[in-house]
């Protein structure tokens, strides 16, 4: 079929496809600058918790619509898409602060169960420290805690001392067998280094300061036939012939581990844990050379001598089943553990003698 359309025909369709063609081409460029234009408002926004509403897309009207209202270009017609949530980041306003050593005293109130031990390990000192800083209070003994007693704690091992009249910074340093410049040097004393002044009264931390410590300890009592000084009054008449131990030693409690204060130059034995009412036993074989209260913070002890130069002691119990001047068997039942005198809870304070000297417990027990 041949094409009968002529020339000016022609032409006519050619405008009405270009006047249909140019709306679409313009709507098309609107969108895709209000995508790029969306794009990067999205981009250049800070996270948050925001809802996002999307760019909306343009509905555009067909060409018969456009005819109709005389070729009139019309308003798109937006319609919102979803919402698009955009990544959360949450303010944070605090700031880590690394902990700083301290320079100046701290007061503790002693609990129930607390120990010279798990006290000064709680604060990162040595036991001595928190002994020597509180000599009204504890006179270095390690036993000598009471539960609602004030303890001053030292800054840093070492000696926390009070400033006497006609004290000298070479006199206190020799004595506590530092250097001058140890103290003086000090932050936390905040001396001035070229005219160090201490007012009397003033207290003063002397880093790495040590000294001997005076502890009450309970005299050793000694069986007749070990040929000795009695240390104190024996309890009752000792026999000459009783049992004798093997020299080695079995563990005086059900539990073999610490509950306080271990072994220090400042605490010659060992706090066992034991609660109120756990069976006492006998470490070795010996003679009972001392059952009952006594003074000095041990509360119902009992004593006994093994007959071969070893003594074990064993304080603040409940109550006592064997009585001075018998004989006993290792691993015997002796009694029940507690906390009688100086103690802030139950344990067994077990000491170790040889010939009148103290030994680490740990050093014979298995």
């Amino acid at each position: 079929m041949k094409n009968n359309l002529g020339a000016g025909e022609k032409s006519g369709l050619s405008r009405r496809f270009l006047d249909d063609l140019v709306p679409w081409f313009l709507w098309v460029v609107v969108v895709v600058l209000l995508a790029v234009l969306t794009t990067m408002v999205i981009r250049l926004t800070p996270l948050g918790v925001y809802a996002v509403e999307a760019t909306p897309v343009p509905v555009v009207q067909s060409s018969a619509s456009v005819k109709a209202a005389g070729n009139s270009v019309p308003m798109p017609d937006f319609t919102p898409v979803t919402d698009v949530l955009a990544m959360q980041r949450e303010s944070d306003m605090h700031t880590i602060i690394p902990s700083r050593p301290r320079s100046t005293a701290a007061t503790y109130t002693v609990e129930k169960g607390d120990s010279v031990f798990a006290i000064a390990n709680k604060f990162k000192l040595k036991p001595e420290s928190v002994l020597w800083a509180n000599y009204s209070v504890l006179n270095d003994d390690a036993d000598a805690l009471s539960v609602g007693s004030n303890l001053t704690i030292p800054p840093v091992d070492g000696i926390y001392y009070k400033w006497a009249k006609n004290d000298t910074i070479d006199a206190v340093a020799a004595k506590y067998k530092v250097k001058a410049m140890d103290i003086v040097s000090w932050p936390g004393n905040k001396l001035d280094l070229t005219h160090p002044e201490i007012k009397v009264g003033d207290y003063v931390m002397i880093p790495g300061g040590w000294r001997e410590s005076h502890q009450w300890l309970v005299p050793t009592i000694w069986r007749p036939s070990a040929g000795a000084s009695r240390g104190i009054t024996a309890q009752c008449t000792l026999p000459a012939n009783a049992a004798n131990g093997s020299g080695s030693f079995v563990w005086p409690s059900v539990n073999h581990y610490l509950s306080g204060n271990d072994y220090t130059p400042t605490h010659l034995g060992i706090d066992i844990a034991a609660a109120d009412g756990s069976p006492l036993y006998a470490a070795d074989s010996g003679l009972v050379v001392y059952s009952g209260p006594i003074g000095g913070g041990y509360g119902n002890m009992v004593m006994i001598d093994h007959g071969n130069g070893y003594t074990t002691v064993y304080a603040h119990n409940s109550s006592l089943l064997v009585k001075c001047g018998q004989s006993v068997a290792k691993g015997q039942l002796m009694g029940y553990t507690g906390s009688t005198g100086n103690s802030t809870g139950p344990h067994l304070h077990f000491e170790v003698r040889y010939n009148g000297g103290f030994i680490n417990p740990h050093f014979v027990l298995p």
